[in-house]
């Protein structure tokens, strides 16, 4: 349920833009977007053009005064800051703001603990919460006795501030032994799903770009779908039906994000290998978004860092009603509006068209005689002519290279 303007949180917004620095309005601009996300309401944002962040106040004394007054005067519960803090960044802040002040990545690891929903979703946030507060746990100020609850106390909840250093890496020791049980089952699927001559398809693409409301385009199935950020965490599988009785998989996952937490790529590993055993990557962009350029390099960046570059990928602009004088950055694409009523005839032509691309080609001659066979071929290759001769069939369309022997089954 979403919080009433009286019972969300009233939140500033700090950013510190150094010399040379890329895409700081974006960055700012994706802050709010996350915080909103969060249940917060945005009241103001102090911006500071630096030649380095303050090693132990982040900005400047100047601006930090104009923040604490702005915080006594309008009833401010919480400060957020577009960047990794030091704890002993943190600490300070909270002293002399005298509210509670978290940083961009406890914002989003906030975010995951709100939209985690399968064991395995909870157990990473979890374990990427702790590996986020463990070096955190110093002293006893404000970080150690907040109880005030609210934005960035989601997840572990209070109590896992209280514990020892000690206790928090047993916690982590336990979590990951969890996690390899999970992961050891879903490396099982996985194993049988590559195994499979089915033709596998992955969705990627930064948060909020339109992936699960291509899936449910695709498959005419509910998938959660909403104009927010994260909106997804959870990696899912279902399966599609693209031409006649030719089906793949197609697997959606959890958004990217500019200058996402080391913890949660660690932590969501598992879930991102769900995308690097694809045939085919689908990267979604949302080519209503002004910054719509500077997502697909931080997708681009993920992906090479993920090894997962060398994958055949076809670039899908998305929601193409909304955009106003696009102009592509990446080819060869197709722009489409997912939730347009010819959406789905679009997007299975624009697969179809990509796979004639990754396949080979064939023609065969089918005997009466081995008709029956015809079948499982349909199932696993794109026909595209179907010959009907005096006393055989001609069939031509184009299959998966490791599927071609199949092919085999027909020849006299």
């Amino acid at each position: 349920m979403i919080e009433t303007e009286k019972q969300q949180e009233r939140v500033i917004l700090i950013g510190v833009e150094l010399q040379g620095i890329e895409n700081f309005s974006m960055s700012m601009e994706e802050l709010a977007s996350l915080a909103k996300t969060a249940g917060a309401q945005v009241v103001s944002s102090y911006t500071q053009k630096r030649e380095k962040y303050d090693s132990k106040t982040f900005v400047g004394a100047g601006k930090l005064e104009e923040i604490k007054r702005m915080v006594e005067a309008d009833d401010i519960s919480t400060v957020i800051v577009n960047n990794r803090l030091t704890p002993r960044q943190n600490i300070n802040l909270e002293e002399i703001l005298g509210v509670k002040v978290i940083d961009r990545m406890q914002l989003i690891l906030d975010i995951f603990a709100m939209r985690a929903r399968s064991h395995e979703g909870k157990l990473q946030v979890h374990l990427a919460q702790l590996k986020y507060l463990l070096p955190r746990l110093v002293g006893q100020g404000i970080m150690l006795s907040r109880q005030a609850g609210g934005i960035g106390s989601r997840g572990p909840g209070e109590s896992q501030l209280e514990l020892n250093r000690r206790s928090v890496r047993n916690q982590i020791h336990d979590i990951e032994r969890q996690l390899k049980i999970v992961e050891k089952n879903r490396a099982t699927v996985r194993e049988k799903r590559l195994d499979s001559s089915v033709f596998k398809i992955g969705l990627i693409g930064y948060t909020n770009a339109g992936k699960s409301t291509i899936m449910n385009a695709l498959t005419n199935k509910s998938q959660y779908e909403a104009d927010e950020l994260f909106a997804t965490l959870d990696a899912t599988t279902k399966s599609v039906n693209l031409t006649g009785r030719f089906n793949v998989t197609l697997t959606d996952t959890v958004g990217f994000i500019q200058d996402l937490p080391t913890e949660l790529i660690s932590s969501f590993k598992s879930t991102l290998e769900e995308s690097k055993n694809v045939d085919l990557l689908v990267h979604v962009i949302d080519a209503s978004n002004p910054n719509h350029e500077e997502h697909e390099k931080t997708v681009l960046a993920i992906m090479k860092d993920l090894d997962m570059l060398d994958i055949p990928r076809l670039t899908l602009y998305n929601k193409a009603d909304k955009a106003e004088n696009f102009t592509p950055t990446l080819t060869p694409y197709v722009l489409i509006s997912a939730k347009n009523e010819n959406s789905r005839t679009v997007l299975q032509n624009a697969l179809l068209n990509k796979m004639r691309e990754l396949f080979v080609p064939f023609r065969i001659r089918v005997s009466p005689s081995k008709a029956y066979k015809l079948h499982e071929l349909e199932s696993l290759a794109i026909i595209d002519k179907r010959e009907y001769l005096e006393e055989s069939e001609m069939i031509s369309g184009y299959i998966a290279e490791k599927n071609k022997w199949r092919l085999e089954e027909f020849y006299d």
